[in-house]
């Protein structure tokens, strides 16, 4: 099997971050059903009894780094945050040039309150080139205000809706400011 990545789809919690990007399999597997469950935000306990199988498939090193992200996401929207967190650190334990389980780790960290660590985190996405950078930054741009540093979470949410203009949610963000020049 080859794995690709691919987007995930658009589950929102919190303020509306998707659940991030979830890493593609290839093959009638486990795996591939792991894949699937994460990309379409699906919970179940047969979800994550796909994504644990899996692991027993004798999986390529790219299918194994995929199969941990999409396990971990599956976990994060299960909210089992301490076992998504283990899975996402696997994966980049497997390849830390990888962007999605850094992506991953970051709105993990957003959603359990850690703005400062998520904003670190999306940073490592962006730089290493997340197939969803949209993501990455408005991700950044949330936790950025929930830091305190208005202006960089301006320009994140403004960097977003350019990346992305169909997606609703930076725009609804960037409603809430007020841009005054002196």
């Amino acid at each position: 099997m080859r794995a690709l990545v691919l987007a995930a789809g658009a589950v929102v919690f919190l303020t509306a971050i998707p659940a991030s990007a979830s890493v593609q399999t290839i093959g009638g597997s486990y795996a591939q059903s792991c894949y699937f469950s994460a990309e379409n935000g699906s919970t179940t306990s047969t979800d994550l009894d796909y994504c644990n199988r899996a692991f027993a498939e004798g999986l390529s090193p790219e299918d194994l780094l995929a199969t941990y992200v999409n396990r971990g996401i599956v976990r994060m929207l299960r909210n089992d945050f301490a076992a998504a967190g283990a899975d996402f650190q696997a994966a980049i334990g497997l390849n830390p040039q990888h962007s999605e389980p850094w992506l991953n780790m970051a709105v993990l960290h957003f959603k359990q309150g850690d703005s400062a660590g998520a904003v670190v985190m999306f940073d490592k996405a962006i730089t290493l080139g997340t197939t969803r950078p949209e993501i990455a930054y408005f991700g950044r741009g949330l936790a950025h205000e929930d830091t305190g540093n208005v202006r960089a979470a301006y320009f994140d949410l403004q960097k977003a809706a350019a990346l992305k203009p169909k997606w609703s949610e930076p725009a609804k963000e960037l409603a809430r400011y007020q841009v005054r020049r002196p």
